[in-house]
């Protein structure tokens, strides 16, 4: 079992060195753009779009997965269900497998943030930037705290997910075009990888796993409708797609709330495959528990496979090349010297230890167009998608957009 593990790793070592090779690729000669601002997306992308029934300057949504290494642009076809369009290999991002918790601790964000136009920096000293929007209300509410914190160029990243300029070119051009169509809020999703059953298992030994739990939710939401989900913030939690009697408070009470009849049955469904899958990930990784590695031990792989190249950028690979399968008692041994370490080094500067993340039960397909968005309840608060987790204002704060119903966020009306 274990020998068919490291050689799958293996394999994927080899295919995302083969992505490594692929950053060194210039696919535009950036001292030929006269306005990256305004620069249009290329024509291959162009014509893909056209092919698969989008518009060019219909709504898009970005998902982010860490151990991957991977940017996603996703995009709505004319019947308002959002395809893949567009994924970039990540160049670097700081931090292990997490979320972002206080300003310095080099983590980059995971979660569910609403960008407007305000997000977007044209100035940027990377080239050009996309601001994440943390802290969100969830983030705040939870005492999470950091500014700054961005989808950038120039391949160099401190808590940030940074992309080579040519991506980024590509990545702001999406988002330029879709808030000229009239799209008032871009949601970006931040995962710490696909959660999938295979991956949830993997990762139970994690101190994260239940926060991770409660994205899952808002992924499966994804998966079932294949459009961006509407986000609240109530007893200082994420709630996905919820018919709600009362307004949301962050940091409140949750106001009487229900899933709509045929969203709940669609999960339903789901998770029923989920559940499959995740007893048969059991048995195949049974006293196994995936490793999460360092940034540090991330960098030292791209190092290796770069054989003595010379880059003009730092990627630093991704969780996938320099993580592994550890024996559960080995993994535990590790995780209770971490724990004692931290435990130490708390009681020597007498700060305490951040709460817990609140768990959630995991919601988890069917076909995505026989499942209509639901319908928000009319005692309920029309705001748009993501309202509930506006970003607080910073230095590139988000401005407040007009509301409406989440499921008509693109619109111009």
């Amino acid at each position: 079992m274990r020998f068919r593990h490291f050689a799958y790793v293996s394999l994927m070592a080899l295919a995302l060195a083969g992505c490594n090779d692929a950053l060194e690729t210039t696919q535009i000669d950036l001292s030929k753009v006269k306005n990256k601002v305004e620069q249009p997306l290329p024509p291959r992308i162009l014509n893909e779009m056209a092919a698969k029934g989008m518009d060019r300057n219909s709504p898009i949504m970005i998902r982010i997965f860490k151990e991957e290494g991977a940017l996603e642009i996703w995009k709505a076809k004319t019947d308002n269900r959002f395809e893949k369009i567009a994924d970039y290999k990540i160049c670097a991002w700081s931090g292990r497998l997490g979320p972002k918790v206080k300003q310095g601790d080099r983590q980059a964000p995971e979660g569910f943030y609403n960008l407007t136009k305000a997000n977007l920096n044209p100035n940027s000293k990377y080239y050009l930037a996309i601001n994440t929007g943390f802290p969100n209300r969830y983030d705040s509410v939870n005492g999470r705290t950091g500014t700054d914190l961005m989808i950038h160029g120039a391949c160099s990243s401190s808590g940030c997910y940074s992309m080579t300029d040519q991506q980024v070119l590509e990545i702001y051009a999406f988002a330029r075009d879709a808030f000229k169509g009239g799209q008032s809020t871009v949601q970006l999703e931040a995962y710490p990888f696909r959660m999938t059953a295979d991956n949830m298992f993997k990762h139970r030994m994690n101190e994260n796993i239940d926060f991770w739990k409660m994205l899952k939710v808002g992924y499966d939401n994804f998966e079932v409708t294949k459009r961006p989900p509407e986000v609240n913030v109530c007893e200082k939690k994420y709630v996905f797609n919820q018919q709600a009697s009362g307004a949301f408070n962050p940091g409140g009470r949750c106001p009487e709330m229900s899933t709509p009849p045929a969203l709940a049955s669609a999960l339903a469904s789901y998770g029923k495959t989920y559940d499959l899958a995740y007893a048969k990930a059991s048995k195949e990784f049974d006293g196994m528990a995936w490793y999460d590695p360092t940034e540090a031990e991330r960098k030292a792989v791209v190092a290796k496979t770069r054989k003595g190249r010379e880059l003009a950028y730092a990627p630093t690979g991704t969780s996938l090349e320099a993580g592994k399968m550890m024996k559960v008692a080995d993994l535990e041994g590790m995780m209770a010297a971490k724990t004692a370490t931290s435990v130490a080094a708390n009681t020597a500067t007498g700060s305490t230890p951040a709460a817990a993340p609140v768990a959630v039960a995991d919601a988890t397909i069917v076909n995505p167009a026989s499942v209509p968005v639901p319908t928000p309840s009319p005692l309920a608060p029309q705001t748009e998608m993501a309202t509930a987790f506006a970003p607080v204002a910073q230095p590139e704060s988000v401005e407040v957009a007009s509301k409406k119903p989440f499921w008509k966020f693109w619109t111009k009306e």
